[in-house]
């Protein structure tokens, strides 16, 4: 029996283990996960019952609940939630498809990083809401701006994520690649890839994370629904319940999201030594 063959062994060993032992993990995470939001929930809503607080400007559990169920069973959340979900999933795919092609060209190519890494780094310094009035200018107040916005969010931690794994790869394996006479291709794929992509995805994270703070800004820009929507409505009527209930489902929204990309990113990582079934 060769190395590779003991090795190629070990991993799916290792592998099986983890997947047998992930049910029970997962639930332990979960629990984990909730327990500081809802002590906090309980802690405050035994203040406000006690009469410790009037709950006011922050209302209590029992009243965002009723925010939420009244949005529900009215179908104004499921619309505004699709409507919010659909502008950063839009917005996501833009952005990351730039920040990957961008990325990898700096990454590769001298010419290019000299070229445009210091515009980009200046242009990553511009604030969210500054972008506002320009975009609305080219693309008016529809929904190209909203997604445009997003998109730019995106692109930046992608980009520079991606950029810099791939300076970051060590010489010495791209040299082995090449003793070995890999084609381009079979060197990116092989011996690339496999390096930047850990990189790689905490940068989409990270750059999803930026998406659902700029969808706020986006839907600021004359919105007629979304969650963004519903946190200028609340603050106009003043309902600070409906505040924290947008505020709720985006916080929500967001782990989700991120734990799809977790998910969906588990196994291609699973060689890492780190690697833990559900990621983190």
């Amino acid at each position: 029996m060769t190395a590779i063959e003991v090795l190629s062994g070990q991993l799916r060993e290792r592998i099986a283990g983890n997947r047998t032992g992930a049910r029970p993990a997962i639930w332990k995470r979960f629990l984990l996960s909730i327990a500081v939001p809802a002590g906090a929930f309980l802690l405050w809503q035994a203040a406000v019952s006690f009469g410790l607080s009037s709950g006011r400007l922050v209302p209590p559990p029992s009243r965002i609940i009723a925010a939420l169920w009244q949005l529900a069973e009215n179908g104004e959340l499921y619309r505004h939630v699709a409507s919010t979900c659909l502008r950063v999933l839009f917005g996501f795919l833009a952005g990351a498809a730039a920040g990957v092609v961008v990325g990898t060209l700096t990454g590769f190519f001298t010419t290019a990083r000299a070229l445009v890494d210091p515009s980009l780094q200046a242009l990553r310094a511009i604030p969210s809401i500054a972008w506002v009035p320009l975009f609305i200018l080219w693309f008016g107040i529809f929904e190209t701006s909203k997604v445009m916005l997003i998109a730019t969010g995106v692109f930046f931690p992608v980009y520079l994520g991606l950029s810099t794994a791939l300076l970051s790869v060590d010489r010495k394996i791209v040299e082995v690649g090449r003793i070995f006479r890999l084609s381009g291709l079979e060197l990116a794929r092989r011996i690339l890839f496999p390096a930047v992509l850990p990189a790689l995805i905490v940068a989409l994270r990270a750059g999803l994370g930026l998406g659902w703070m700029f969808v706020v800004a986006a839907e600021f820009m004359g919105a007629s629904e979304g969650l963004g929507y519903l946190l200028v409505d609340g603050q106009q009527l003043g309902k600070p319940d409906q505040i924290v209930a947008a505020i709720i489902i985006f916080a929500i929204i967001g782990k989700l999201s991120d734990g799809l990309i977790v998910s969906i990113s588990a196994p291609l990582v699973a060689w890492q030594d780190n690697y833990k079934k559900g990621g983190t």
